[in-house]
């Protein structure tokens, strides 16, 4: 019994230093050569009628809050609640194939 408990011990320490190892703050540009900067930023609006800038580069996506320049939600109608718009797929080599 005492063997299981390391065991399970061990494992669960091995799980959470992978979990440490890997860093989600950049893009490594694995899947798709050009950097964030370089693609193409769509709207998604929320449910609240507010926009988000919106990316799909075909293996990740990315989205963060539009605010104006006094850090304040941006609501602009761009779209109805819940839909994207805007040329968001033209980073991705697999979009863009097919």
């Amino acid at each position: 019994m005492k063997l299981v408990k390391v065991i399970a011990l061990l494992a669960a320490a091995g799980t959470l230093a992978a979990c440490e190892a890997t860093d989600k703050t950049r893009d490594r540009n694995i899947f798709d050569t050009k950097d964030l900067s370089q693609l193409k930023a769509g709207i998604w609006v929320d449910p609240n009628g507010c926009d988000h800038w919106i990316i799909d580069d075909g293996v990740e996506g990315y989205l963060s809050q539009r605010l104006d320049r006094h850090g304040k939600p941006v609501c602009s109608g761009a779209a109805p609640p819940g839909v994207a718009t805007g040329p968001f797929k033209k980073g991705s080599k697999v979009v863009d194939a097919i």
